[in-house]
């Protein structure tokens, strides 16, 4: 049986105004969707150019990693922002 990795994930655009969570199976190929799709006003991450990676966690469950993304969305941006300075302080963009 494979063993899969999932997800939950932060970017923000290039000002680091805005904050974008979502999950995936594969960050790297994610990440290039986001860039390819910036400026798309039809996505929230494309319209407002999210494509620049903050904060990642990884999980084995695909329901653990959705329960986390919603928990994520679910809490201020005071928090998200203390929770991205738990890994990365200076919020420096990450590279996959």
């Amino acid at each position: 049986m494979k063993d899969y990795q999932y997800f939950v994930y932060i970017t923000t655009n290039p000002e680091k105004t805005v904050l974008y969570i979502g999950v995936t199976n594969d960050l790297g190929v994610r990440i290039q969707q986001h860039f390819d799709n910036r400026g798309n006003p039809k996505t929230f991450a494309g319209k407002y150019y999210c494509y620049k990676l903050l904060y990642f966690e990884e999980y084995a469950d695909i329901e653990e990693a959705i329960a986390r993304e919603k928990q994520l969305k679910g809490i201020t941006r005071k928090k998200k922002e203390a929770l991205i300075a738990t890994q990365n302080p200076n919020w420096n963009f990450l590279l996959v």
